[in-house]
């Protein structure tokens, strides 16, 4: 799955990188600034409610960890089966999705989708390239590492060369958001009359992936909480610099 991912992403960049610059060069500086400030009030806010969230986890990682991962639910084979779906939606898929929407956009035409298409890519790169810092720097043991006892095994730098200390935060959850909030963010400027079916449908799907992520033991609560907040800023910031 990994060797995919980075074959899609290469691909990817190869083929719209180029085209993006030029289209960049062709087209005028929009006269409205009001989305330059990469953060404002709101933005603000939920940095703070996700780190809030994240902090209000550590003491109940465990309890979380041991009820997701118990014998009972590991015997459930809708829930093994819809967990893996939505992980493989979530990574390797938002770069697939994310880079056909762009490209069918870009050669049928259709500025809308190219921009959903680019920016939802562009989020989740961006997301994954803050969640992989955090993660090196964190060095957090993933949960199956000590068998859902210890929540609180960090070593600094740890998670660099490391997969098994690289749970904090949870990469799959950061895609998953980052996308989301990417997808949303436009559909309130393209469709502003469905957005109240569009957000609830991604940032459910989202929570989805978080929930798998911990029921296939990878990672702990505060671990999704985090790649949540990481990712859902990450989208945001991608769209506003279109």
């Amino acid at each position: 799955m990994s060797r995919l991912r980075w074959r899609v992403l290469v691909a990817f960049l190869a083929t719209s990188v180029p085209l993006r610059i030029l289209d960049a060069q062709q087209r005028q500086p929009p006269a409205d600034t009001s989305q330059s400030a990469l953060f404002n009030g709101r933005d603000v806010i939920r940095a703070v409610g996700f780190t809030g969230l994240t902090i209000a986890m550590f003491p109940i990682d465990r309890s979380i960890a041991r009820r997701l991962t118990n014998e009972r639910s590991k015997a459930n084979r809708f829930l093994n089966g819809a967990s893996k779906g939505v992980e493989i939606i979530a990574d390797p898929g938002s770069i697939i999705i994310g880079s056909s929407l762009y490209l069918f956009g870009r050669f049928a035409n259709h500025p809308d989708i190219e921009d959903l298409g680019w920016h939802g890519t562009e989020a989740v790169l961006f997301g994954g390239g803050m969640a992989w810092a955090i993660k090196g720097l964190a060095g957090r043991a993933r949960p199956f590492v000590t068998g859902d006892t210890t929540a609180h095994d960090f070593k600094f730098g740890g998670g660099f060369g490391n997969a098994d200390r690289q749970s904090f935060p949870s990469g799959h959850t950061t895609a998953a958001f980052a996308a989301a909030s990417a997808v949303t963010s436009e559909a309130e400027r393209m469709w502003p009359h469905h957005f109240w079916l569009v957000a609830p449908v991604m940032y459910g799907g989202a929570s989805l992936v978080g929930v798998s992520r911990m029921y296939h033991d990878k990672h702990w609560a505060s671990d999704v909480a985090l790649g949540a907040g990481v990712g859902t800023l990450a989208g945001r910031i991608a769209v506003k610099l279109r």
